[in-house]
């Protein structure tokens, strides 16, 4: 498993298969190398570590760019792509705001908790 520098990770077992809980280390998500640290790290999760399930936790995060917004993006579609299923949570009601917005909160499954965000992956 490779070293991470800008997540922290967790799994757990879910109700179709192991799932991986993603922490963001960063409170504010804005440089651009961070950003590209970031989807590098959260891409390979999917595309070398084959993880489907991910579950995003944001509690740690207070602001986020318009670059990591899509890396995010294309984060869901690499999931997808995989057959994967990916589920976002704990964002702050500002965050929120630019998601739904953007309308991006019609395309990510965005729940209130953690546990929520676990049940029934």
């Amino acid at each position: 498993m490779a070293v991470y520098r800008r997540i922290e990770l967790a799994s757990f077992s879910g109700t179709t298969g192991e799932v991986t809980l993603v922490r963001f280390v960063d409170r504010k998500i804005i440089d651009a190398t961070n950003i590209q640290e970031l989807g590098d790290e959260l891409f390979s999760l999917v595309e070398k570590d084959a993880k489907k399930l991910l579950v995003l936790n944001f509690a740690n995060v207070e602001f986020l760019s318009s670059a990591a917004l899509n890396k995010l993006i294309i984060l869901e579609k690499k999931v997808k792509a995989h057959s994967g299923k990916m589920r976002l949570c704990n964002l702050r009601p500002e965050i929120y705001e630019v998601f739904a917005i953007t309308r991006l909160n019609q395309l990510f499954d965005i729940k209130g908790t953690e546990g929520e965000a676990l049940t029934g992956l």
